[in-house]
């Protein structure tokens, strides 16, 4: 059964503190959670606050729902961190098999 999972490396030029990064991560993860049927994460720790990884999985029968949905949840994604004031510095996804 495929698995696909994201990443989104997001830069936060404007986080003064750890308190704004955790701000712009818990939101975005809301978002996704609430327009998606997906699994979200934060996973790095919060070494630097302009810096944050997002990862996002979701699990289906058919890789071509999966390919779409990934490619959805990516533009979503990047829409909802510029709406945050926040960049998508880099995404990338790929299938996990099981």
């Amino acid at each position: 059964m495929p698995i696909a999972q994201l990443q989104l490396e997001i830069r936060i030029e404007h986080a003064q503190s750890l308190k704004d990064r955790r701000q712009v991560v818990r939101s975005l993860k809301d978002q996704l959670r609430q327009g998606f049927n997906i699994s979200v994460a934060e996973l790095d720790e919060a070494v630097t606050w302009q810096s944050a990884t997002v990862g996002v999985v979701a699990i289906s029968n058919s890789r071509d729902y999966l390919r779409g949905q990934m490619e959805e949840v990516e533009r979503a994604a990047s829409r909802m961190i510029r709406e945050l004031g926040a960049e998508l510095a880099d995404s990338w996804w790929d299938f996990v098999e099981t």
